[in-house]
């Protein structure tokens, strides 16, 4: 008998890639979508018809009852979210209805169910903020700088007081940033990426962005679902650090992208203070060793490969849409 999974938040980055790494392991993949009348399933457009597709939503704890009452998964990947940053400071509010509260009535939900469900919460990078220890590991004391770093605090401990609590297999992966050509236009990388190909076809000649010396540790995100996967292969639950090890500046992926377009970005690169944050997060970098010897998880594309990948894709996108 297959594997059944529910994905929250399959539309997105994370959860087009999981839905197509857990199809390819031979599940029966269940993805949960809020009702809406613009749904956008781009991402996961050429595997739509391999996925079950579900009403629900994170603010009503009865949605999720019911559906895990219908597809009775195996597992659930909590994957939804808001999940911008920026997006944040200005609906603090509704950032800590989902992206906290949201993770218990999930959690809640599988309790009341089947607590023999295994869980994944996608916690963040972000909760480290203004970090207390560099590299960051699992052990490293929280300080979140911003509403969706708060909110992601509170979805983490939950899940570890459920799982000590209620004794439930519920893993938490504190992702570090992953990018991929899926990754949203609001987002720094793919805002570049997109930014450079769209100067390369004549349509912009300037690219505007925020802090150039913040420092990220970025990785692709179909490397990082995988170890979603494995952390719910597991015979006990567990938090894993999932990162590449490495730092790059803003600046560094900029002088990257424009270089694989043929492009100096100096001559378009503008700074604009309406993109620099309230309270910045100026070094992120994780250490991934728990992860790599304990599920044997290793990343397999560097940094620059990934932005040549997103550059390359965006072009192509740029160029689709011209014609």
């Amino acid at each position: 008998m297959a594997k059944r999974a529910l994905i929250t938040g399959v539309t997105g980055q994370d959860g087009s890639y999981l839905a197509e790494l857990l199809l390819d392991e031979g599940y029966e993949v269940s993805g949960m979508v809020r009702r809406s009348s613009t749904i956008n399933f781009e991402r996961i457009a050429h595997i739509q018809d391999r996925i079950n597709l579900v009403a629900g939503d994170l603010l009503d704890e009865v949605s999720m009852i019911n559906i895990l009452k219908e597809i009775r998964p195996h597992e659930v990947y909590n994957l939804a979210a808001q999940s911008f940053v920026q997006t944040s400071w200005n609906q603090p509010v509704l950032t800590g209805e989902t992206t906290a509260l949201g993770v218990t009535r999930v959690l809640d939900a599988v309790r009341t169910v089947d607590p023999g469900i295994r869980f994944y919460q996608a916690s963040s990078s972000e909760m480290f903020g203004k970090v207390q220890e560099v590299p960051q590991v699992e052990t490293t004391p929280f300080y979140p700088r911003s509403p969706y770093g708060v909110a992601k605090v509170y979805g983490h401990w939950i899940t570890v007081n459920y799982r000590e609590s209620y004794d439930l297999h519920a893993s938490s992966g504190i992702l570090f940033n992953h990018e991929s050509p899926r990754r949203g236009l609001e987002f720094v990388t793919r805002k570049v990426t997109h930014g450079v190909a769209r100067i390369a076809a004549g349509i912009d000649q300037t690219l505007a962005l925020g802090n150039l010396d913040a420092e990220r540790d970025w990785g692709f995100a179909k490397d990082y679902v995988r170890a979603m996967w494995l952390m719910l292969q597991q015979d006990q639950p567990d938090d894993y650090v999932v990162a590449t090890g490495e730092t790059h500046s803003v600046k560094e992926l900029v002088e990257l992208s424009f270089a694989a377009a043929d492009l100096d970005w100096e001559k378009h690169v503008v700074i604009d203070e309406r993109f620099l944050r309230p309270a910045e997060v100026d070094l992120l970098i994780g250490d991934p060793a728990k992860a790599e010897k304990t599920l044997g998880w290793h990343r397999d594309v560097d940094f620059p490969k990934l932005v040549q990948m997103m550059v390359e894709a965006d072009l192509a996108l740029v160029k689709s849409q011209q014609a």
